[in-house]
């Protein structure tokens, strides 16, 4: 499976961008999706997560309230929703995809990635 996140861009602080992951190879439809990021100079880290279904989602603290994930049961594509958007927000942003039907923090979890897509956000 090949992800590939699209989406990102420049925006100010206090906007929103809509993240998409998708893979054009094999659907994951059936399986957990997360979201990761990485400033330069900073570990990979999560930011939210999705099971198979949609019915279970997790959050980082730093972006709960503020971001949402979504699927819609049958569709190859996942969202992250990112609202009242902050500098600490900026970072590349990564999906990945798991074996497993569930969702997960953790890194290891995931076993396809995509390449990522640049958030920057200008104060």
């Amino acid at each position: 499976v090949q992800l590939q996140a699209s989406g990102g861009g420049l925006v100010q602080v206090g906007d929103s961008l809509r993240l998409s992951c998708t893979s054009s190879r094999r659907t994951f439809t059936n399986n957990g999706v997360g979201w990761f990021r990485q400033a330069p100079g900073k570990e990979r880290e999560f930011v939210g997560s999705i099971s198979w279904s949609g019915e279970s989602t997790y959050y980082s603290d730093s972006v709960k309230g503020r971001f949402t994930i979504s699927r819609r049961k049958g569709e190859n594509m996942v969202y992250l929703q990112m609202n009242n958007l902050k500098p600490e927000d900026a970072a590349v942003y990564y999906c990945a995809a798991s074996r497993y039907a569930s969702a997960s923090s953790q890194v290891s979890h995931y076993h396809y990635w995509g390449q990522g897509t640049q958030v920057t956000v200008s104060s």
